[in-house]
């Protein structure tokens, strides 16, 4: 059966082909023989208002089960990337991240790996190891994540409990050109 997945990416990975090319990769048999239905935004979110992106976010995730974050050179800086991954943690998605910038772009050229966004968001569980509240990286230290509040969670392992995690912990990380994604994007999310 098909994973419903929604792709969170930086737009200028779509301009630079990048991001389409995983997202495209295996569509020429249609949805069941690519093996998900692509549930992201493609639109460009500069102009829009905060609330109305955080809705139109929200509903896409709703149908997905799957967010996997396409890791490009800026992706981490981008605000809404990062609400898009918090906002899958909380609802109870499977996250991965994929780096694209060994896909040759439509420069014809590769790049070095852009930072893991993983790395700088985190979860601060809370003493009961139920609820999380969502932090991230700014300014040499670790604040209080501003666009959502705690949520519940799977109950977490007692060496959890009560401790600040990088979602890197939990969360993995693929390389689209050196783990051959083509082939194993499918086994990447079942």
């Amino acid at each position: 059966m098909a994973k419903r997945v929604y792709f969170a990416f930086d737009y200028q990975d779509v301009k630079d082909f990048r991001a389409n090319v995983v997202r495209n990769h295996n569509f020429t048999g249609g949805v069941e023989a690519a093996g998900y239905y692509d549930h992201s935004i493609w639109e460009e979110a500069e102009n829009t208002n905060p609330l109305a992106l955080k809705r139109l976010i929200n509903a896409e995730l709703e149908n997905s089960s799957v967010t996997a974050v396409l890791i490009g050179s800026g992706t981490w800086t981008r605000r809404w990337v990062r609400y898009e991954i918090m906002k899958s943690i909380e609802r109870g998605n499977q996250v991965i991240g994929i780096h694209i910038n060994g896909i040759v772009g439509k420069d014809r050229q590769t790049k070095i790996f852009g930072y893991n966004p993983f790395d700088n968001l985190g979860l601060e569980i809370s003493a009961d190891g139920t609820r999380a509240k969502p932090t991230e990286w700014t300014n040499g230290k670790w604040s209080y994540y501003g666009d959502l509040n705690s949520f519940s969670i799977l109950q977490q392992p007692l060496p959890n409990w009560g401790k600040h995690l990088q979602l890197s912990h939990w969360l993995s990380v693929y390389d689209w050109a050196g783990n051959q994604g083509y082939e194993n994007f499918s086994s990447w999310i079942s």
